[in-house]
């Protein structure tokens, strides 16, 4: 029946606010299970919208509207009339399709309080949010929109009411608390229930509160234009005028009042009858209303004037003493010097000499006939044989004893000194006696008597000097015993700490023992809404401890030509972000594990399938090792009702995957038939898969130790033959050092070392037809090219074996200046060039800024260097320079491109030249 004018009408502007992002979405199998609890729950709800009477006839009537939201919001409808468009909003609630990625709350409400105030009724008290949710996420999730805090607060300022309703009982309730108004508003709600009873108890328990809570029609009390109060939630109207306002002390009974008010509201719509056709006096000045609501933040201010420059601060203290520097270059050698001062006369020498003084001794006088000639003197020789000539006095004359005496012998010579120089004072003798004459005749005269000694002779001139003996033999050993061992000396002082060093080239590989390496590993890890923020940090802590296991336990190396690792996060559709070794910002394994760290929560739907497509395009066929292992880390709850990309996408193609799947936020189990999808149960070579609790456990260390093992089951032993390849067209130019600090024995063994080397470059296996070229250089001072680029094995060796040592200075700079020349002149476009240089670092006048800038200049020209140092007396920091390429150090590359051996011997020694011609071979 057609309502009569004077009817009052109470409108209620009612709204839903649906959640269909992932967590509500794959909360059950089939993924739509609980969208279409939420769907029916709010098909049921308008269903029980309808007119009701309130006392003295009042209508309480309704507009409603809906949304659906996840990271982005949907409009179902705007608020209508239920009285009319009841079945068209009915029918947009059917038609709602899950969006299923973040669950962006905050926003949702928000634009639910925007639709209540630009649409519906002008009556702010009845206005209403029902919010369908499951609360999540908890913690970890940047909200968009400020937070449900900041939403719910602007709902109040509003004077917008909001109920909380769960999506099912075990929903976390401190976020739906949050939401509500009050806990009036909360209570227990659910949506989604075995039982339809239990929806349609929320639903008459939210209406019945609408109902009681929802403010009457103002009616005009009087010509001067005042209106009464509201009155709070569920209580009638006081008695006496429509004017009177409520007062909580009135103690009226509830039926008497809703009758004294429908009395009023009869008369007074009347007397607003009669009323309306004149034009009252102007009402007086009302009362001052109510303080708005808090504003809304203002945009940003300009940027003010540039404040004044501060004063010049103190300046700071000394700085601490420089480290000791390295050893400088030798310097030039010193002229020569001047003669010196001569020595002091030398020791006298043996007497060694065969020559024979003149030691002639005179003739003795006899009284008449002279005596017989002495004997000559004896001589002593010397080396440097003096004037040994003895001054001899003749004998005493002889006495005759009658007759004619003979005359006596000649006096024996002196015997000579042992002077080296002077002539020795002959001694005289006695002549002999003369014999004795007869009478008359000439008879034999009698012996004269012994002659007086002579007067000693003069000393002897200097003799010549004698040549230098011949060495004498080596003497008895001596009988000495074994000195006593020396006393512990004390502790000395600390000396001050030094610069750390630089990693060491990894050592020779010389076990039998089989390697895990080298292996190419992909991280493949589900970053969507289900798994939640703290669950994704553990993930990112996992992929770092794996990382370092596999180094610590399984000696696997992370670098560019060995075993390389990435990372790909993923969430809903096209929602995927891939980190690896190699990126332009990520040149170190310490590098790479910061971007893991830095990686943030998608928090969107769960493509697992789009997401393996991508990791193959994106990253698994870039990788270059034969031995490949992908882990996919997820719940196990991909939405492959909407992702159409088959969970197999890895089977069939030599990649070993391994499947971690781990219980979600909520508890629930991985599922099962789609972890075995992923980790290819059907192929040849299947994968393995782990089922776990939480994520905790994936950093427990029996569970790390189980998957480490399992990802380098496929190990292989080491060859020893090492073979090389080549890709492409190659040339190498090996430079060897010989300067004087080498020494000819050292550049002995570096010949020796290139050859093997040549050798190996020569025979390498290559791919198409890529040639490979050899030259051999060597430097100190000057630089010589013994062998220009060449494939003739044998032409090499010849020319390597007929280099000679220059024993001179070190100029590495020129050295390499030298080296590029010789590829300058080898022609070849797009031959890769590679310089092998030996150098320990040392170069007399060169700066590490020289340094650098020639290094860069051989990098931009294309040459990839490496070089090989010998020993510890190095200069480290030009070391440094030589393998940075002209840029800031990078210590993987620079491990890669610097070999270490303690001496030249080990050069030759086990499979050192294996190790250096595989890594030039390496493109």
């Amino acid at each position: 029946s057609k309502r009569p004018w004077f009817e009052p009408r109470c409108p209620v502007d009612l709204f839903f606010v649906l959640d269909t992002s992932e967590s509500v979405a794959l909360r059950a199998k089939p993924p739509n299970f609980y969208i279409d609890q939420i769907k029916s729950f709010t098909e049921r709800f308008i269903m029980e919208l309808k007119d009701m009477r309130q006392p003295c006839d009042r209508s309480l009537t309704w507009n409603s509207g809906a949304l659906h939201y996840s990271d982005e919001i949907i409009l179902v409808r705007q608020l209508s009339d239920i009285a009319t468009e009841r079945q068209a909003l009915i029918s947009d609630i059917k038609g709602i399709s899950y969006i299923g990625k973040g669950t962006h709350t905050d926003c949702a409400i928000k634009r639910g309080i925007a639709e209540l105030l630009i649409g519906g009724s002008h009556y702010q008290e009845n206005k209403y949010i029902v919010v369908v949710t499951d609360g999540h996420p908890l913690t970890g999730y940047k909200e968009p929109c400020g937070g449900i805090q900041e939403a719910a607060n602007e709902a109040r300022q509003h004077g917008v009411k909001v109920f909380s309703v769960a999506i099912s009982p075990d929903q976390e309730d401190t976020r739906l608390s949050v939401i509500a108004t009050d806990q009036n508003y909360r209570q227990n709600f659910t949506a989604a229930d075995n039982s339809r009873s239990t929806q349609l108890q929320t639903i008459r328990s939210i209406i019945d509160m609408i109902k009681h809570c929802s403010t009457p029609l103002m009616i005009k009390s009087s010509i001067s234009g005042k209106f009464g109060r509201p009155r709070p939630c569920g209580v009638p109207w006081n008695e006496g005028t429509a004017s009177q306002s409520y007062t909580p002390d009135m103690t009226m009974t509830h039926s008497s009042l809703n009758k004294v008010y429908c009395n009023n509201c009869k008369l007074l719509m009347m007397m607003i009858t009669v009323v309306s056709c004149f034009q009252g006096d102007r009402g007086g000045r009302g009362d001052k209303g109510e303080r708005g609501h808090k504003g809304y933040k203002g945009d940003k201010g300009q940027r003010g004037t540039d404040g004044v420059d501060g004063r010049k601060g103190d300046p700071g203290f000394s700085g601490l003493a420089g480290c000791k520097g390295s050893p400088g270059p030798d310097g030039t050698p010193g002229e020569k010097g001047e003669q010196g001062t001569r020595g002091n006369r030398g020791p006298r020498g043996d007497l060694v000499s065969d020559d024979k003084g003149d030691v002639d001794g005179d003739e003795g006088d006899g009284d008449d006939d002279a005596g017989d000639d002495g004997d000559g003197g004896d001589v002593m020789v010397s080396d440097d044989v003096g004037d040994v000539d003895g001054d001899d006095d003749a004998g005493d004359e002889g006495d005759g004893d009658g007759g004619d005496d003979d005359a006596g012998d000649d006096g024996d010579g002196g015997d000579g000194d042992d002077d080296d120089s002077d002539g020795g004072d002959g001694d005289d003798d006695d002549g002999d006696d003369g014999d004795g004459g007869g009478d008359d005749d000439a008879g034999d005269g009698g012996g004269g008597d012994d002659g007086d000694d002579g007067p000693r002779g003069i000393k002897g001139a200097p003799g010549d000097r004698g040549q230098i003996g011949n060495r004498g033999e080596d003497g008895a050993p001596g009988n000495g015993t074994e000195g006593c061992h020396g006393f512990q000396g004390g502790k000395g002082t600390p000396g001050p700490k030094g610069d750390d060093g630089e990693p060491g080239n990894p050592g020779l590989d010389v076990s039998h023992t089989c390697k895990c390496g080298p292996l190419d590993l992909a991280f493949i890890v589900d970053s969507s809404e289900s798994i939640g923020s703290t669950n994704f940090a553990l993930a990112k802590d996992f992929i770092i401890t794996v990382i370092d296991r596999l180094i610590k336990d399984q000696q696997v190396r992370f670098g560019f030509n060995e075993s390389r690792v990435g990372v790909v996060q993923y969430s809903g559709d096209g929602a995927q972000e891939a980190v690896r070794l190699g990126d332009p910002n990520i040149n170190t394994l310490t590098e790479l594990k910061q971007a893991v760290r830095d990686l943030r929560w998608l928090a969107e739907a769960t493509y697992t399938g789009e997401a393996l497509q991508f990791s193959l395009t994106n990253m698994i066929d870039r990788l270059q090792q034969e031995n490949r292992v992908v882990l996919v880390l997820t719940d196990g709850r991909s939405d492959i009702t909407r992702d159409k990309t088959p969970l197999n996408t890895l089977c069939g193609k030599g990649i070993k995957v391994g499947g971690l799947g781990v219980k979600d936020y909520s508890g629930r189990q991985p599922n099962h038939e789609q972890l075995s999808a992923v980790v290819c149960t059907s192929d040849p070579k299947p994968g393995f898969s782990f089922v776990l609790e939480n994520f905790a456990e994936l950093l427990d260390d029996s569970f790390l130790q189980n998957l480490t093992t399992r990802i380098c089951e496929d190990k292989k032993c080491p060859n020893y033959k090492c073979p090389i390849s080549f890709s492409g067209d190659t040339d190498i130019v090996l430079m060897m050092d010989s300067s004087a600090s080498v020494g000819q024995r050292n550049f002995d063994s570096s010949k020796t070392f290139v050859k093997r080397l040549a050798e190996r470059f020569l025979s390498a296996e290559r791919s198409g037809r890529a040639a490979v070229r050899v030259a051999v250089g060597q430097y100190s001072r000057e630089r010589r090219m013994e062998a220009e680029l060449t494939s003739n094995l044998t032409l090499l060796t010849r020319k390597i074996d007929a280099a000679i040592f220059q024993n001179d200075g070190t100029d590495v700079t020129k050295a390499m200046a030298f080296a590029m020349e010789q590829f300058k002149t080898s022609g070849g476009g797009n031959r890769k060039r590679k310089l092998v240089l030996f150098s320990d670092g040392r170069s007399q006048g060169v700066t590490e800024a020289m340094l650098e800038k020639r290094v860069r200049l051989v990098s931009e020209a294309g040459v990839e260097l490496y070089v090989i140092t010998v020993g510890n007396q190095v200069s480290e920091a030009n070391l440094r320079s030589l393998v940075s390429r002209g840029r800031s150090y990078d210590v993987t590359y620079a491990q890669r491109h610097l070999f270490r051996v303690p001496d030249y011997p080990s050069l030759l020694r086990g499979v050192f030249y294996q190790t250096v011609s595989r890594r030039v071979s390496q493109a």
